[in-house]
């Protein structure tokens, strides 16, 4: 790789702590030593070309403090574009030949060591959210050695989250799969020792969709869940795959960092956590079926209590998060349904490796409960949508029983690794 090198500024601190930590990436063996640091503009937006261009980009955040918003160029839109210039950002494409800057028109003074994030989107278009590598590095004790998966979108919260403790821990390794390398995953992580690998439940259930065997050749001793609703289904199958690993689901946003880590195995959270105030850790509360929380590790400009958008329930004594407020509750005849609560009920068949839930307009109802699954690559007995429809009869209300469910032949997965459900 041939990155333009960005001379001989002096650093704005120590060379981070895990600057020996090995990385695998685009076929190659590196350290963060040893990556090239590119010339960058400060303040800068950054859309990397590769998965290597991203890491070289956060090392070079990491050793000279730049302001930098890192991303890839299919998650920056036109528009996009056009507010990053407004906002006083050179936008680069860095690739191979260096960085290739488009200016603004009224450049502005930069921020020294802030890091932007660029939302999911799920609530419209992307925002930016500020940060700093201190507030996105949340894993601070000291850790057992290990090879981590990053399979993350370059720039995403999750993305930065492996990439800050493979940085700031020594120890940690990073191999790094690039978007046309997802489907063969298990390979790779095999062939370079990878034995901690963090996911969304959607990037889970495709693997164990596509290939169980070979993903349990994988020698994982760390598994991590997050991004999308975790439901007790998922959570049992990577038990039954691989009952040594401690297998963990986390609770994180752009908006307030790391904010629940569970080990025990089960969906949700203890309710006893709730209004919990213990300083240094985030406080989280629920008001009117909303979680909300109060976190140390927030984004600028979002001190105290901060509403999430996603919807809870509390259910005997766990804390179950269902999904986004605005898409998870379905109103049948004036009776409310949680599409999370349907779709856990569906994910349970032993049929069924990944569904969605959603409302469909229906005369006299106003809406009905729909459904569409990808069935598992196993034998059962009744696969059809009468039986499906059953399984969830003798397990909800009437009114929350989806009315058709469709069959897909893949699970969808976009570039965050979230499926929309």
């Amino acid at each position: 790789m041939t990155v333009a090198t960005a001379g001989h500024r002096p650093p704005a601190g120590p060379e981070p702590a895990g600057v020996d930590n090995r990385l695998v990436v685009g076929g190659d063996t590196l350290t963060w030593r040893t990556l090239p640091l590119p010339a960058l503009p400060d303040p800068s937006a950054v859309l990397a070309h590769s998965a290597v261009h991203a890491l070289t980009a956060a090392r070079q955040h990491a050793v000279y403090g730049t302001e930098l918003l890192l991303s890839t160029a299919s998650r920056v839109d036109a528009a996009m574009r056009t507010e990053l210039l407004d906002a006083g950002f050179t936008v680069s494409v860095l690739d191979d030949d260096g960085a290739h800057p488009s200016v603004p028109a009224r450049p502005r003074a930069a921020e020294a060591g802030r890091l932007w994030l660029l939302t999911s989107g799920s609530t419209g278009r992307p925002k930016r959210v500020g940060h700093t590598l201190d507030t996105l590095t949340t894993v601070r004790a000291d850790q057992p050695d290990r090879t981590w998966l990053c399979p993350y979108a370059p720039g995403t919260y999750a993305w930065w989250q492996v990439v800050t403790l493979s940085l700031t821990q020594p120890g940690q390794h990073l191999v790094v799969v690039e978007p046309d390398e997802l489907d063969d995953w298990p390979t790779i992580a095999a062939a370079h020792g990878v034995d901690a690998a963090s996911g969304t439940p959607t990037f889970w259930r495709r693997t164990l969709y596509r290939d169980a065997a070979a993903l349990a050749r994988v020698p994982l001793r760390q598994i991590t869940l997050g991004g999308e609703p975790v439901d007790q289904a998922i959570l049992d199958q990577l038990r039954d795959t691989f009952p040594a690993a401690r297998i963990s689901w986390i609770y994180a946003s752009s908006e307030v960092g790391a904010s629940i880590v569970v080990h025990d195995g089960q969906a949700g959270f203890p309710v006893d956590w709730l209004d919990r105030e213990t300083p240094g850790r985030p406080t989280l509360s629920v008001v009117d079926d909303e979680l909300v929380v109060t976190s140390p590790f927030h984004g600028a400009g979002l001190a105290g209590p901060v509403r999430t958008g996603d919807r809870v329930q509390v259910r005997d004594d766990r804390v179950l998060i269902t999904g986004r407020l605005d898409s998870d509750e379905i109103n049948v005849g004036g009776s409310k349904v949680s599409a999370g609560v349907v779709r856990g009920v569906l994910a349970e068949h032993p049929a069924v490796a990944w569904a969605r839930v959603t409302g469909r307009r229906a005369p006299v109802l106003g809406r009905m409960v729909v459904a569409e699954v990808v069935l598992a690559p196993t034998e059962h007995p009744d696969t059809s949508e009468a039986a499906l429809v059953r399984w969830c009869a003798d397990r909800l209300p009437e009114y929350a029983v989806p009315r058709r469910i469709r069959v897909l032949t893949e699970i969808p997965v976009k570039e965050t690794l979230k499926s929309d459900v």
